[in-house]
């Protein structure tokens, strides 16, 4: 069942595919590379203003791009509940939680517990949709989960924040499982773009009310880096990444939907070891190549299989 009913081209089958890789390959580069640009703008601007103003800012400029495209933007009363339950997942407690997160670990590492979704997912997928776990599916999970514990496992013992932040992106990463379930349940009465917006402006609503009765203004004061990294997270990671991410869940099943973003951490930890001097050794590696293997294993024979 689909997000949301978007009219694609009259195409052949093959044509998802190539659809469907350059959705993948927008979500990795743009989600993955935020996790640096998040760490950058919370030295400087509170979390729950960051949050709110960049998913308000994504949340209206998608809603402008589906009335520009002449879709239907009113929502139906039956489609309020739905709509406000997967903001509140998908937007609301995963945004703060991840906020937390990030700035208690590195953001690689926050990236790869985040992205634990998929394992969520597809056992939310399997228990709420009847999606079968497939053996290749299984050895995908497999993967994903020896490189996860591959990367955190020397930070199992460690004292401070750096428990509360794993808690917090775990706990985020099954809050996006959750909508991500709801996104699949329920036939959307507008296009994933129309839907994508109203979830980001619902969700952006608590925290900026949070905001303004905790936090001070901190825009004016802060650095042209802070200001850059708040604009390439609201306009290319928030608006064009969520954009392809609600259009890749109205295409594929929530299963290779949700594996298919196990790319992100790999470009996080990159982007967090080129621009914030993470680490990057062997241990790092060894993670990114199993989550790497999860990717192509779910993939490529899927890929095979709505080409023929």
């Amino acid at each position: 069942m689909s997000a949301a009913n978007d009219s694609l081209p009259a195409a052949p089958a093959r044509s998802l595919p190539r659809l469907g890789w350059l959705l993948l390959a927008t979500i990795a580069l743009l989600w993955g590379a935020n996790w640096s640009a998040i760490k950058i703008a919370l030295l400087e601007i509170p979390i729950w203003q960051y949050r709110s103003i960049t998913c308000a800012f994504a949340g209206i400029a998608l809603l402008l791009l589906a009335a520009a495209t002449r879709q239907r933007l009113a929502l139906p009363r039956a489609a309020w509940g739905p709509t406000l339950v997967a903001a509140f997942l998908n937007v609301t407690l995963w945004q703060v939680m991840t906020a937390y997160g990030v700035r208690m670990i590195a953001s690689g590492e926050a990236a790869v517990l985040g992205f634990t979704m998929p394992i969520w997912a597809t056992l939310f997928g399997a228990l709420f949709l009847k999606e079968p776990l497939t053996p290749r599916i299984l050895a995908a999970l497999a993967l994903g989960v020896a490189g996860i514990l591959d990367l955190l496992w020397p930070a199992l013992g460690a004292v401070g924040a750096a428990p509360l932040g794993m808690l917090l992106m775990i706990g985020s990463a099954l809050s996006w499982a959750l909508g991500t379930i709801v996104l699949k349940r329920v036939r959307w009465p507008l296009s994933s773009t129309a839907i994508a917006g109203w979830q980001l402006t619902l969700g952006s609503v608590p925290m900026a009310l949070i905001a303004l009765a905790t936090e001070r203004f901190a825009l004016g004061h802060a650095s042209a880096l802070t200001l850059g990294a708040m604009v390439y997270s609201a306009v290319l990671s928030m608006s064009v990444g969520n954009y392809a991410w609600f259009k890749l869940v109205s295409i594929f099943p929530a299963t290779i939907a949700s594996i298919g973003t196990v790319a992100v951490p790999v470009v996080a930890a990159i982007t967090g070891a080129l621009l914030l001097g993470e680490p990057l050794g062997w241990r790092e590696i060894t993670a990114l190549l199993c989550v790497t293997a999860a990717i192509l294993l779910i993939l490529l024979p899927a890929r095979a299989a709505r080409a023929s």
